[in-house]
């Protein structure tokens, strides 16, 4: 019995579908049972004939310490993809670190009194990517959690990754981390999260320019794939592994939709710094990039292709596949 962890987010779904179509059993957790359903109904149509079968689901959250013992009974193995990621910047940055890092010490202590010793962690390239450093980063780079310009969420990431493997070494816990960049591609359901609502904003033509700054980007799917070879291969455990294929900035995602949707009113021109400023009083999106302001983070992903064998789908594709769904679902006006 594998535990999946936030099973209704963007991520986890597609993680499930990985799964169950390798033949795992799979408990997933959701912060109200009334979620499940959803969940079935999003996997269902992906699945052969009875493989949903092979998935419950029980209720737990990162923020109560109950329903998590009850959570790892039986289990073998854990991913744990459960983590906020907010569009803008809280007011307080504790209330993202602190679910993220005690959600995860929470989770971790669950699994090892049940004698759970095998886990998968979702991080973030953000626990990688640092404002004081240039060039390409690997897997042996840390954000530098004391700048003042690291955002609530890298910090929220990087913290609990690095409480994640501070614990993990202490309990002899063979944990492995995938840390997927922008993660684009096609939803399973209408529940997609932030980095999908970006491309949405792009397609709804709400800016006139677009902010000069840029994300290792990632599909949706191979984030899940990796996923499900760091659980099956025990070589990969005690190591990190970026997901990304190359980077895209906001200026080029505008460019490249308006291509593929020309009569859309999509912005394709980069914005004064100054105007950003202005509208961040008034617009917490964008008051939560400026830190990151004329950065374009750069990843590699070889560690991933050599030891992974990961062959990733190009950024263009994972973001028009996210722009074709969205058009399709009626998520932007037609």
């Amino acid at each position: 019995m594998i535990l999946l962890t936030g099973a209704s987010g963007f991520i986890a779904k597609h993680v499930a579908l990985k799964l169950l179509a390798a033949g795992h059993e799979l408990r997933g957790t959701v912060r109200r049972l009334d979620r499940a359903e959803g969940v079935r109904r999003s996997l269902a149509p992906h699945l052969p004939a009875g493989a949903l079968a092979r998935i419950s689901f029980v209720q737990a959250d990162l923020e109560v310490e109950a329903g998590w013992a009850a959570a790892m009974e039986g289990v073998s193995a854990l991913i744990h993809t459960a983590s906020p990621f907010p569009m803008g910047q809280p007011k307080d940055e504790m209330d993202l670190i602190r679910p993220a890092r005690d959600g995860t010490l929470r989770v971790l202590r669950a699994a090892q009194a049940a004698g759970v010793r095998r886990v998968v962690l979702t991080s973030s390239v953000a626990a990688i990517l640092s404002d004081d450093r240039d060039g390409i980063a690997d897997e042996g780079d840390w954000c530098n959690t004391d700048l003042p310009t690291t955002s609530a969420y890298a910090k929220s990431k990087t913290l609990a990754e690095q409480a994640a493997w501070a614990f993990c070494r202490d309990k002899a816990m063979a944990l492995t981390t995938i840390n997927p960049g922008f993660v684009l591609g096609a939803p399973l359901d209408g529940e997609y999260g932030s980095s999908i609502s970006v491309v949405r904003r792009i397609l709804k033509g709400r800016d006139p320019m677009l902010p000069l700054i840029g994300f290792p980007v990632v599909d949706v799917q191979d984030v899940a794939e990796m996923h499900l070879r760091a659980l099956e291969r025990d070589e990969t455990a005690g190591k990190r592994f970026i997901a990304a294929n190359g980077s895209l900035s906001m200026v080029q995602m505008g460019r490249l939709l308006k291509a593929a949707y020309p009569t859309r009113r999509i912005p394709t021109r980069q914005a004064p710094a100054l105007l950003l400023r202005a509208m961040a009083l008034v617009d917490p999106a964008v008051r939560g990039i400026l830190p990151s302001l004329g950065r374009i983070g750069q990843v590699s992903n070889q560690r991933a292709v050599a030891e992974m064998g990961m062959a990733f789908t190009a950024p263009e594709a994972a973001l028009r596949a996210s722009a074709d769904w969205l058009v399709k679902n009626g998520q932007v006006w037609a």
